[in-house]
């Protein structure tokens, strides 16, 4: 927590300038007050940036004052110590240590270099930009001139080895550049990070492959085997045990309470699959759970919700390439469905989103407004009744997932192949036994691979075929006019249908679509459609559902984050465990 030096200033307070005798403690405790600000605009970009230098500043010098509380040899800092760093945003800690190396503790360059590049690991959770943070030159100039100097020397030195040991040209020497040149010189803070690590991961199979063979092929090329894959995992002690009480029970009730430290015991509960007292409990406790869910919601929404409806969610961060806009896409096209032809045979569908926006993320946002917008006409609307309900439940956090998860019958992971990481609320669905319907992107791939490709509903472009349509052309007007479905939907964003009040202001959501679709939904519009469709088949077998479900349960072993952190602690960090009490 960030606290002011000067408290208060009485020469401004006698003077009768009251705003300026506290401006002082404002301007520096308002570091540590809210992080995450907007950094669209000047003025949030410096306060994001002195934030990331506020924490990793204070957590470095603690560290070092714990580190010279029993060691006066620098040398053997890295046997002591690994900082992890995680994504580029506390990357500026990799100057930071140079500096309190060189200029506090006297160190010379390469003693202090061979010592911080013994210590960092970097894991790379995204490859979208604004994870790989870039700042402008003149930003940390003004402001960590020291820092400035620093990076530049990393820089100089780093390019110096690469032309004496590599044969490559300048524009291969450019992209391995921590500086960007061009139109107001940036500080790349992924390549700084790589540099200035012994270890760098990514957090999935395929997010791996993307860093190694794509974002980062040059550093890669250049230290092969500096890169390796850590899967991400979740904790079955919260996201089972805790959120989900009366499976855990049951699960337990029949193998015993290993799973909790081994999540591979949960591969037992899959010889009960045809077991009839087993799956009546395992659908009358998804039951329970969806009443827990409905309870809460008619608590503090208007919304009814049917309870023997069919609970698709999406809980996430909101993003573009999490496509959001495609789940209200289809859920438009089922409300079709039923005005069309009301006495037709459906499956009810509950319809659950949340999650938040960035503040300058202006397409999520107004994506989150069509989902309350159009949610306004459905659940209004006579002729749906309960076949169809969409909510959007405000202030999402950990505490709500766990009430959502849990009671949720299907799991959406519907991102654009090869922009997901890893996603980890993927694992907590099927850990809960919800069946996902998702594209081979981030660990649904290894989740495909564990449950088995019948118990997951996979559809859209593969990763590589979209950088090849990205690469040949793409227009995505030829989907919209080929699908007579689609173009109703998107059809109505444009005429107003779900906001007569505030007309044309879903009128960038269907230019980005036909104009552009960076993200591919109209490509996969389709595909989606289709799985869909199967969802609803398969949904209608209450037998085989439940099949589906407790193997996706039962194969979840693998992710649990118990195997994430020994992997992190063996492959990265060389450490080893502890014993508690002699045990």
């Amino acid at each position: 927590m960030a606290k002011s030096t000067d408290e208060f200033n009485f020469d401004y307070f006698n003077q009768g300038n009251y705003l300026s005798a506290v401006e002082n403690k404002s301007l520096s405790e308002i570091i540590s007050k809210v992080l995450y600000p907007n950094d669209t605009v000047p003025s949030g970009k410096l306060l994001r940036f002195k934030q990331q230098y506020f924490f990793v500043s204070a957590t470095l010098q603690d560290i070092i004052k714990s580190f010279k509380q029993k060691n006066d040899d620098f040398s053997v800092f890295p046997d002591k110590v690994v900082i992890h760093l995680n994504d580029t945003h506390p990357a500026i800690a990799i100057p930071e240590l140079m500096r309190l190396l060189m200029d506090i503790e006297g160190l010379e360059w390469e003693d202090a270099w061979k010592i911080t590049k013994k210590t960092f690991a970097y894991t790379n959770h995204t490859i979208l930009p604004e994870a790989l943070e870039e700042w402008p030159e003149s930003l940390i100039g003004s402001l960590l001139p020291r820092h400035l100097q620093i990076i530049n020397e990393i820089n100089k030195r780093f390019l110096d080895d690469v032309r004496a040991n590599h044969t490559l040209n300048e524009e291969v020497l450019s992209r391995l550049s921590i500086v960007q040149e061009g139109n107001g010189r940036m500080i790349r803070m992924s390549n700084l990070a790589i540099i200035g690590s012994f270890s760098v991961n990514g957090v999935a199979e395929l997010h791996t492959n993307i860093l190694k063979n794509y974002t980062f092929k040059n550093f890669n090329d250049v230290e092969p085997g500096k890169f390796s894959n850590k899967t991400n995992g979740i904790t079955q002690r919260r996201f089972l045990k805790l959120a989900n009480p009366h499976l855990a029970d049951l699960i337990t009730d029949r193998i015993g309470n290993k799973w909790i430290t081994n999540l591979d015991e949960l591969k037992k509960i899959e010889k009960y699959i045809n077991d009839e007292d087993f799956t009546t409990s395992w659908n009358s406790i998804k039951k329970t759970n969806k009443q827990k869910l409905i309870n809460y919601i008619e608590k503090n929404y208007t919304v009814q919700l049917n309870l023997y409806s069919l609970f698709d969610s999406q809980i996430k961060r909101f993003h573009e390439y999490k496509r959001q806009l495609l789940k209200m896409l289809h859920a438009i096209t089922l409300y079709n469905r039923i005005k069309e032809n009301p006495e037709a045979e459906c499956i009810p569908r509950t319809v659950i989103f949340s999650g938040k926006a960035a503040p300058s993320y202006f397409m999520s946002k107004l994506v989150i407004k069509l989902i309350h917008s159009a949610a306004g006409i459905i659940n209004n609307d006579k002729d749906i009744g309960d076949k169809l309900k969409v909510i959007f439940i405000k202030n999402y956090s950990v505490s709500l997932a766990e009430k959502i998860i849990p009671a949720s019958d299907l799991s959406e992971q519907i991102s654009t192949a090869g922009f997901e990481a890893s996603g980890t609320g993927n694992m907590k669905f099927a850990l809960n036994g919800a069946l996902t319907i998702g594209t081979l992107d981030g660990a649904n791939i290894e989740i495909k691979n564990e449950v088995g490709e019948d118990n997951i509903y996979i559809f859209g472009l593969k990763a590589d075929e979209i950088r090849n349509i990205r690469n040949t052309g793409y227009n995505p007007r030829e989907f919209y006019e080929k699908n007579s479905e689609l173009k109703k939907v998107i059809d109505m964003l444009g005429s107003n249908y779900f906001n007569m009040n505030e007309p044309g202001i879903f009128k960038p959501i269907v230019d980005e679509l036909l104009y552009r679709d960076y993200y591919f939904i109209l490509a996969d519009y389709e595909s989606y459609i289709s799985a869909q469709n199967k969802v609803e088949a398969d949904y209608k077998n209450r037998e085989l559902w439940t099949k589906k479900s407790i193997i996706n349960t039962a194969r979840m072993g693998r992710f649990s984050s118990d195997r994430t952190i020994k992997e992190y602690a063996e492959e990265i960090w060389k450490i080893k465990p502890c014993k508690i009490n002699g045990e």
